[in-house]
């Protein structure tokens, strides 16, 4: 049987004009899914309505998140910044939330494979979902010894905590980098993942995950697929989707010309970090109007 795809995208209103992006090229490029979905919070719904369609839906935050895991009202967060608290975990904050949205929405669909894409992101060339599947194995995404060898201080960390998570012993972790602005996913995988954590640890897995606001749910999918399944149901792809701009200082038009053209043959997108200081329209210009560039 043919598998069922869908891509996800977790945003927020200050990315809303990336994400807009986005969607374009999806519309434009992608094929090969029921639905996207874009993640987000209840007070940022009515904004992302807009984009909504035939083939893209939005799913708030209650949808997603246990009832005891809230927002704290605006006037009472620190710096006005979007804070969820609850009495089982550390406070966290909108990163933290929009990775555990990324593994709640599993429960909610009934797709074979997921796709996520940040909202800083865009495809340039056309990309069929069809690919994330070799035989009845899903892509995953692996730099083998990359967490060692980032410069990002947090991708040890992020390391020890799905060690923790997962229940791996110190000796048999490794230190491999699951992390990309384009990743696939089994969803059925994503599920299981969710009740080993529950089995060991005796509560609710988001619990377990936020007793700390150093984590990365790639990490967590990663190791579980390696560390616990041995690579069952996947197949590693050391080659990523895309190319990405990750700091500062935001790329000229002539080097976005330069991210599209020197693409490898099987990248199909790139993605500008959110924080990155670049006028969405510069990368609209980019991606969409200059399209005979990314042939």
């Amino acid at each position: 049987m043919t598998p069922k795809n869908a891509i996800v995208t977790a945003s927020y209103a200050p990315d809303f004009e990336r994400c807009a992006i986005l969607c374009e090229t999806i519309d434009r490029h992608v094929t090969g899914h029921s639905c996207h979905y874009l993640l987000v919070d209840t007070v940022d719904a009515p904004l992302f309505r807009r984009l909504e369609g035939p083939g893209r839906r939005v799913i708030t935050e209650t949808e997603l998140l246990p009832a005891w895991l809230r927002r704290m009202p605006t006037a009472l967060s620190p710096g006005g910044r979007r804070v969820w608290v609850s009495p089982f975990t550390l406070p966290l904050h909108g990163w933290h939330v929009q990775q555990i949205k990324r593994i709640a929405v599993a429960a909610l669909l009934d797709d074979d494979g997921l796709l996520f894409c940040d909202s800083d992101t865009a495809f340039v060339r056309d990309y069929d979902l069809s690919d994330m599947w070799v035989g009845d194995r899903v892509r995953l995404f692996r730099r083998e010894h990359g967490a060692r060898e980032t410069p990002v201080a947090d991708h040890m960390r992020w390391v020890e905590h799905a060690g923790r998570t997962l229940g791996i012993a110190e000796a048999d972790r490794n230190d491999h980098d699951y992390v990309s602005q384009f990743v696939t996913w089994r969803r059925r995988t994503v599920l299981d993942m969710c009740d080993h954590i529950e089995r060991l640890h005796g509560r609710h897995w988001v619990s377990v995950l936020g007793r700390s606001r150093k984590f990365s749910e790639c990490m967590i999918y990663g190791a579980y697929v390696d560390c616990i399944l041995g690579g069952a149901g996947h197949v590693v792809a050391d080659r990523p989707y895309g190319a990405v701009r990750w700091f500062d200082p935001a790329p000229t038009d002539a080097e976005l010309d330069a991210m599209i053209a020197g693409l490898e043959p099987y990248q199909v997108g790139i993605g500008v970090q959110a924080f990155v200081d670049m006028e969405p329209e510069r990368f609209r210009a980019a991606v969409l109007g200059r399209r005979a560039r990314a042939a």
